[in-house]
């Protein structure tokens, strides 16, 4: 217990010199609080910040997108190489002849199915219609010519006729229901009673609204079934 008189010092000398005083006591209080902090606060070795603060987050590292496979390219495929030259091949064979007048690109698309359609009914061959070295040949050993494509169309006045006007994409249609037995249907080019029920079978058996019309619904999800455009 401090003695009065003792006390009654300690109070003059803090009357003399208070900012001594002040500065004596905030260095004890650091002091003490660098010694706690040192042994009983700091999870992690020494040195360490008197204060804990707030972790930061570990940023992750960034993921980069996978890269898209590039396309196979069709010249190091030697069996699609070997098919778009026989294609290109039938083109040529069948546009000397009158049949095919497209480019000679070997894709197999509309025209030039139509044009090997064609081909067939007029010579009355029963092959199919199909990508084949003996389509080929059979092109090659006719010896028979499409006149009618040589024969330029006279020109029309009448709008009416115009509409009702055969067209490959209604020929096109035609075939594919034939081909998937949607009725025996005649490839005339021209809309007709009998398409128009072979339309409204395709309709219903693909739950499709049932119009009977050449719609571009019905023709992509006819063309979806036959795996070929109908454009």
């Amino acid at each position: 217990m401090v003695e009065p008189h003792a006390a009654g010092r300690l109070a003059a000398a803090i009357g003399r010199r208070p900012r001594e005083f002040v500065g004596v006591v905030m260095a004890t209080v650091a002091i003490f609080a660098i010694f706690t902090n040192a042994l009983f606060l700091q999870k992690g070795p020494h040195p360490a910040p008197i204060f804990a603060t707030r972790p930061l987050l570990k940023q992750e590292a960034p993921v980069a997108s996978p890269r898209m496979a590039a396309p196979s390219n069709i010249a190091s495929d030697p069996a699609a190489q070997s098919r778009a030259q026989l294609i290109s091949d039938i083109q040529r064979e069948l546009n000397r002849r009158g049949f095919y007048d497209g480019a000679v690109d070997g894709i197999w698309g509309t025209k030039t199915d139509a044009a090997t359609r064609d081909f067939i009914q007029a010579t009355g061959l029963k092959i199919n219609p199909d990508v084949s070295d003996g389509l080929l040949r059979v092109i090659v050993a006719s010896k028979i010519q499409n006149n009618r494509a040589a024969t330029p169309e006279p020109a029309r006045n009448d709008p009416i006729a115009e509409l009702i006007a055969p067209t490959k994409r209604v020929l096109a249609i035609q075939r594919a229901l034939a081909d998937f037995g949607y009725g025996q249907i005649k490839p005339t080019g021209t809309y007709d009673a009998d398409t128009r029920t072979a339309i409204e079978k395709f309709e219903r058996d693909r739950r499709l609204p049932v119009t009977g019309q050449i719609s571009d619904r019905f023709v992509r999800e006819l063309a979806v079934m036959t795996g070929r455009p109908l454009e």
